[in-house]
Formats: C-alpha cells, structure tokens, sequence
C-alpha cells in the first residue's frame, strides 16, 4: 500500500478506487453484465414495438391490462420489495389466463406480454435471492447466505404457488409480507460473531444495490411502454 493510501486510511479517509484493483473488479464484473442484459431488453422492447406496429388487432393494453395494480405494483417494487411485487404478478398472470384467455400461444400481445413480463420477474425473483443471500451473508457469512437465500426462494415460490391458487391480491401481499418476517427472521436466527460488512467494507452491498436499481429501471420501461401507451 502506498503512503498516500496509508495516510488516507488514518484520516479515515476512504481512498478512491481505481477501475483495475480487486475491490472494484466486481463492480466492473456487474457492470459489463447489466449492459449485455439491457441489450437483452431492449431487444425484447424493440420485438414489441414491432409486432404492435404491425399488428392492427392488437388489443389496446388498459382494456386488458390492470394499469392501476401494476402502478401498486410498480410502486412497491420501487419502495418496499419484490416479494409483493412477484405475488401480485403472480395474480395478474392468474387473471389473465383464466378469465381474459391470454396465454403465450394466443397471439402476438400474448407472446411479448408474458415474455417481457415473466423475463423481468426472473429477474426480480433473482434480486430477491440475491439480496436475501448478502443479508445472511452480512450476519454469518458463506453459511448464512445459502440459508438465508434458500429460505427466500421457498418463501418466493410458496408466495407464488399460494397466490395462483387462491387468484387474490390480497393473499398475494398477506404471503409476501410473512415471507419477508420469515426471511428477516432467519437473519436475525442466524446473527452472532463479528458482521462481515461495515462503513469501509461494504463493496458486495453496494454490487447488489447495483443490480436491484437496474430491475427498478427496466420495470419502469416495461410499464411505460406495455402497459400506458
């Protein structure tokens, strides 16, 4: 470490960080994967727009679409979480296909619209998992992020399972908020020793912060253009 870096760490100054050291490499690593999976969406958002423009049956969205749900939705992906984000998702899907008639095979709004739909809550799903994981991490380490993970994707999937069968918004948040306590309290179960993170070491939260603000930014896309315009 240079004299510089030394003095800056007994200041108590965090010292800046270059593009090329090891702490910054996840960062990159994050980075180069959220620019290929934009091209991903975008990619996906350009089909849309192609196949709506070409389509004179395409059905106009709010007249099949609940915009003012996914507005909640959007809201608590945002400001809360993607456990009710994914539950209510899961009753949309529901609805959709059992009283509206949509699926995947119908026609071209169905294909795009679950596609689209289902690849950004693959990525919720994902983001919850993930974050859930830095959170044992941050109280018990390596072990703690596979319990606490784990216990999030079955949490996730009950919460799923749960709210198509019962087709209610209602059981959707209920389940999401229960299976968040459950995450949190596994945490809490599994905390003890000396936390992993803090105020100079806390590059894994901030790679994973990374990648839940880039789901926040893709939805908002998806919602603008599937579902208002």
């Amino acid at each position: 470490m240079s004299q510089a870096a030394v003095a800056e760490h007994d200041l108590g100054i965090e010292p800046a960080e270059s593009p090329l050291t090891p702490e910054s490499w996840g960062k990159l690593g994050m980075w180069v994967f959220l620019a290929a999976d934009a091209m991903s969406f975008g990619g996906l958002l350009a089909g849309y727009g192609a196949l709506r423009y070409g389509d004179p049956t395409w059905p106009v969205p709010k007249e099949i679409l609940g915009v003012q749900l996914t507005a909640f939705m959007t809201f608590l992906l945002i400001f809360m979480g993607g456990m009710t984000f994914l539950g209510l998702q899961a009753f949309e899907w529901t609805k959709l296909i059992l009283h509206e008639g949509q699926s995947i095979a119908r026609n071209n709004f169905g294909a795009t619209f679950f596609i689209l739909t289902g690849f950004h809550g693959c990525h919720v799903f994902g983001g919850v998992t993930y974050l859930s994981a830095v959170l044992g991490r941050s109280v018990r380490g390596v072990a703690g992020a596979v319990v606490t993970a784990a216990v999030a994707v079955a949490c996730t999937l009950g919460l799923i399972v749960v709210t198509s069968a019962t087709l209610s918004g209602l059981v959707a948040v209920i389940a999401a908020a229960a299976g968040a306590g459950v995450v949190l309290l596994t945490a809490n179960l599994l905390a003890g020793g000396t936390p992993v993170y803090d105020a100079h070491n806390n590059n894994e939260v901030e790679i994973a912060a990374l990648y839940w603000h880039f789901v926040d930014l893709i939805w908002i896309l998806v919602f603008t253009f599937v579902y208002l315009i």
